[in-house]
């Protein structure tokens, strides 16, 4: 076992091929989440600025996050 391992080019694929599965799935379950709310998240947010639905929305985002990393670790 070498001590650069991680530089392995299988390796690098690897990750980044989760890094970009990781990305592709929280950005279908926002997509979800947003279509099941009765009301655009992104207008909300940024038009009307309500900042009690921001906090809601980052906390789900951490949610989400977490899950993906645990799935895919």
């Amino acid at each position: 076992m070498t001590k650069f391992e991680w530089l392995h080019p299988l390796s690098i694929v690897g990750t980044l091929l989760y890094a970009l599965m990781g990305i592709v799935i929280f950005w279908l379950a926002f997509i979800l989440i947003d279509k099941i709310t009765p009301y655009d998240l992104w207008r909300e947010i940024v038009e009307k600025q309500n900042k009690a639905l921001a906090l809601v929305v980052a906390a789900m985002c951490l949610g989400i996050s977490i899950i993906v990393a645990a799935a895919i670790h």
